[in-house]
């Protein structure tokens, strides 16, 4: 039985993939800053849900992390579903700032964290929800984009230093387009919306064939690649 821990299960994704890996007979540790929504999954399964409140932007979250592991009984994959992401076109310092301090600052954190206790072991898994945005710099959304950008490097980095080291650490960047979650309610309507449950599934089974990047769905591969080919003084001058 796999032992997995699922940071930002409370809503979401996050929520979404670790019901799935429940059905799939795993023990689950499960962490969001508002562990009343957590219960929901620990009534699913007590006997295999391990809960606790880890606010990643907060210096104790790796302690706290060390200590939901401990309490799994040990650690085989680690799934990293926590973030924040608004448009800012008003480029409102709180909204930047803040989502500097989470997006990458706590990415870091606990990335960081899973990494060297897998180091320690040897072996392990980490996966980690990143995001399309990170491909280009997205006007909308400054910040956001480009952490999704650090996140997409940072985990691409880790991977060739787990191989420079020789340890059997594998990565999985997981790169959804547009989701219906809460992260994205709004009046701004967005294009090409993704079912959060068709989107759980094929996490985990990107999960399952150790994929290194997966982009989310179909559609947004080709738009990706037409981002990518698009020349920086074009880029610059649409109006997105």
């Amino acid at each position: 039985m796999q032992n997995v821990v699922i940071i930002g299960a409370s809503s979401g994704l996050g929520q979404e993939v670790a019901k799935l890996f429940l059905e799939q007979g795993c023990r689950i540790g499960v962490a969001a800053r508002r562990e009343d929504r957590l219960q929901a999954l620990k009534q699913l399964a007590p006997d295999r849900v391990v809960t606790s409140t880890i606010d990643v932007t907060s210096d104790d979250a790796p302690h706290l992390l060390r200590k939901l592991i401990d309490e799994l009984g040990g650690m085989d994959l680690f799934f990293y579903a926590s973030g924040v992401g608004k448009q800012n076109r008003e480029l409102v310092p709180d909204i930047e700032l803040n989502t500097v301090n989470t997006n990458g600052m706590g990415f870091t954190r606990m990335i960081g964290e899973a990494y060297r206790y897998f180091a320690e072991r040897g072996t392990g898994h980490i996966a980690a929800i990143s995001s399309i945005a990170g491909v280009k710099g997205l006007g909308p959304a400054p910040s956001y984009s480009a952490t999704k950008a650090m996140q997409n490097v940072y985990l691409q980095a880790l991977e060739q230093q787990a191989r420079a080291r020789g340890l059997k650490i594998h990565f999985t960047d997981i790169r959804p387009g547009f989701v219906d979650t809460d992260l994205l309610k709004g009046d701004f309507h967005y294009p090409m919306m993704l079912k959060p449950e068709k989107v759980a599934q094929q996490i985990v089974k990107a999960i399952k064939n150790k994929r290194h990047i997966k982009v989310i769905d179909w559609r947004y591969v080709i738009l990706t690649a037409l981002w990518r080919c698009v020349p920086n003084p074009i880029w610059r001058s649409l109006k997105l």
